[in-house]
């Protein structure tokens, strides 16, 4: 499976049967827009870990040029099928084997809501168990004991945590939400896209080093092989 990263939440996994995008922030992201055409994006399906801007802006836009289906809560879904867009709504606890693997939705911390300030349902995440690789993505969230739960059930091979404080977990809650989830290979996210969340990247990857841990930060439009 090949991980791209295009920043703040947004990752392309490309997978055996099927491309899937995360939480498309691309044209409002001063980082991304000069380097990332959303226009060469065709996956066939986007998740949504939440409503707001910096996790959906492109998503309408992007499902309608690649017929895409989009994944989120229910709430999120309704919105988009209001639109006439493919839509696949899920719920706290809930897993779906799609085409290409098992999803399921779990618990994340934060708040969930469009633009226009209307009801966005509650934030999650998502584990991913495709191509024999299981990745855990945290969404925006803080540090939550639910996290202890996904141990119970899954073993990771990455997972896909958010860094940048203010907004999420910073540094040191994200190296604890690693110990709960028990995986020592992650990749950060929604980090310096805005000035409330700019980052000290060394001193990040040493937090995770120092404690036997690996840190990736991907520069936007690299890829990974998992």
């Amino acid at each position: 499976m090949k991980i791209t990263y295009y920043g703040q939440n947004c990752f392309g996994f490309e997978t055996e049967k099927a491309t899937l995008l995360t939480d498309p922030f691309i044209t409002g992201n001063d980082l991304a827009k000069d380097k990332i055409d959303i226009k060469n994006l065709n996956p066939d399906f986007i998740f949504l870990t939440h409503a707001h801007q910096d996790h959906t802006l492109d998503a309408e836009a992007i499902a309608k040029q690649s017929g895409a289906t989009i994944v989120s809560n229910y709430e999120i879904a309704n919105h988009y099928a209001a639109k006439d867009l493919e839509t696949h709504p899920m719920n706290h606890g809930g897993s779906w084997e799609f085409s290409f693997g098992k999803v399921k939705y779990v618990n994340a911390i934060h708040t969930s809501s469009f633009p226009d300030g209307s009801y966005g349902g509650q934030p999650g995440g998502f584990v991913f168990s495709i191509d024999g690789k299981t990745i855990y993505m945290a969404g925006d969230t803080a540090l939550t004991m639910d996290m202890k739960l996904i141990p119970l059930e899954f073993d990771l091979d990455v997972a896909i945590l958010p860094i940048g404080d203010n907004f999420t977990m910073g540094i040191g809650d994200a190296v604890r939400a690693s110990d709960f989830i028990e995986c020592n290979n992650i990749i950060g996210c929604h980090y310096d896209t805005f000035g409330f969340i700019e980052i000290d990247h060394d001193g990040a990857k040493k937090a995770f080093s120092s404690v036997e841990k690996k840190l990736t930060l991907l520069e936007i439009g690299e890829s990974i092989e998992l």
